[in-house]
């Protein structure tokens, strides 16, 4: 039923707790396959990829052409597209059988709809915490989740929309922005479950900075600049 694509890029550190998410979803058989698509890494990525038994793809480094390689392979109806470094949190299976389910029982088309989880950062620091209320805003207002919180999403909207364009930044937000604007904001689910994010680039960058730059990007890309200008100036 569902395909979770995975891009990665050195991410030994954080793999292992994103694919351990996912195993009661395997179990119960809601997830049927994981597409790990590798953009050239030199640590032990490989090998654990290897060893879970998902199946690999390697593409150039680029996130937008590794998602987009992930969803070409994919076999199901339904596609996650997960970041290596995102954990998804207790009873997320639980909310996407019961969509599923309503789906099924003909409350809307499976083209109709599309998700996102709670986003969350692993950290106990009070900056966490106030970056975690900016994200819940924006999605609240917006209907506009960044990829660090998963994107739910059936193989017939993608391809409608036309998939991950290749950009060097915000392929998210360009691909959230063209579901919504087909579906609507009430048919794009946020979910209760969260999706825990890895804390190290904010503790790297600092808090404040990175949510900063993060803004100044997304009101780069409303204000229709390139994303190759936007990622030159931002990093």
């Amino acid at each position: 039923m569902l395909s979770v694509i995975i891009p990665t890029l050195n991410a030994e550190e954080t793999l292992p707790r994103t694919l351990s998410s996912l195993v009661s979803a395997a179990v119960s058989g809601l997830v049927r396959e994981v597409i790990i698509v590798d953009g050239g890494s030199t640590d032990g990525t490989l090998d654990i990829i290897d060893a879970s038994g998902a199946q690999l793809l390697q593409t150039p480094s680029s996130r937008s052409l590794q998602l987009a390689k992930g969803a070409a392979a994919a076999r199901h109806d339904w596609m996650l597209f997960l970041r290596a470094d995102t954990v998804l949190g207790a009873g997320w299976d639980d909310e996407l059988a019961n969509l599923f389910e309503l789906i099924e029982g003909g409350r809307f088309r499976g083209s109709e709809v599309a998700g996102a989880f709670r986003f969350e950062l692993d950290d106990f620091s009070g900056a966490a915490r106030v970056m975690e209320k900016l994200a819940a805003l924006r999605c609240a207002l917006l209907r506009l989740p960044y990829g660090n919180q998963g994107l739910l999403v059936s193989r017939a909207l993608y391809r409608a929309v036309g998939g991950y364009r290749e950009m060097p930044v915000m392929e998210d937000v360009d691909l959230v922005r063209r579901i919504v604007k087909r579906i609507g904001r009430a048919r794009f689910v946020l979910f209760r479950s969260a999706a825990l994010a890895s804390p190290a680039r904010y503790r790297r960058d600092g808090f404040l900075a990175r949510g900063l730059r993060k803004q100044a990007r997304l009101a780069l890309f409303c204000l229709r600049v390139p994303p190759s200008f936007i990622a030159r100036l931002c990093g």
